[in-house]
């Protein structure tokens, strides 16, 4: 009796991985933009503008700042990401930013450069992003996160924390700390596809310790770690 065949891991390349549900689309294959970095199998949701991603929710994104989003994160109809080039000056009587409607108002194109810049917005790996939830620039989102839905975050939010609210505060965290490490150890959205397909369940629903056990490396039962190879 030959043996089973080994399940396949799902395709991160294909733009639709839902037969019949375009408003599903795996960011990675559809970005293009050089400023936006995305990893594997992480998808938005959008009844009527799933494909347009990175005009509808990336906003005011000029440059040189970056969107990284991890692996496995899950993000609701309406996500936004609010960018630096959204910034106006606040240091003078008026924020209206006069020289970009042109005329010779272009002559005064310096005083909008220097605007405070708070850097890339990076969201970790596995963090799911709620309906309409706005990341404003800068901002760090730890793995494993949750925001809430029509969160607005104004700053990082730890590892495995979930915000929500305007603006977003830290609600609780969904492990306590040693957990947290031990599952910052374990990296799960690291392994390679064909031994997580075997380990879905216990990614799922299975405990800390059970990750533990799965994780590449580990022997029948998760009791030793395999030898290093010379």
């Amino acid at each position: 009796m030959s043996p089973a065949p080994a399940p396949v891991p799902a395709d991160p390349t294909v733009l639709h991985p839902m037969p019949g549900q375009p408003r599903v689309v795996q960011l990675k294959p559809l970005v293009t933009s050089e400023l936006i970095e995305v990893g594997d199998y992480t998808y938005y949701d959008d009844p009527e503008h799933a494909t347009e991603f990175e005009t509808r929710n990336v906003l005011y994104h000029y440059g040189p700042e970056r969107l990284v989003i991890g692996k496995f994160c899950a993000l609701a109809t309406g996500v936004r990401f609010i960018m630096n080039g959204s910034n106006h000056r606040m240091d003078g009587p008026s924020t209206f930013p006069f020289p970009t409607l042109g005329g010779s108002w272009t002559d005064h194109f310096d005083l909008l450069t220097g605007l405070p810049d708070r850097g890339d917005t990076v969201i970790g790996n596995d963090v799911w992003i709620g309906y309409e939830a706005v990341i404003m620039p800068g901002v760090r989102i730890g793995h494993g996160a949750i925001i809430s839905a029509r969160s607005v975050v104004v700053s990082d939010v730890p590892d495995y924390g979930i915000v929500g609210g305007n603006p977003a505060r830290l609600i609780r965290t969904r492990y306590e700390e040693e957990d947290i490490a031990r599952l910052l150890a374990v990296a799960w959205w690291d392994w390679p596809a064909e031994h997580l397909t075997r380990h879905i369940r216990t990614v799922m629903s299975g405990t800390v310790a059970e990750l533990e056990a799965a994780a590449p490396g580990r022997r029948q039962g998760g009791s030793c770690p395999d030898a290093p190879a010379s």
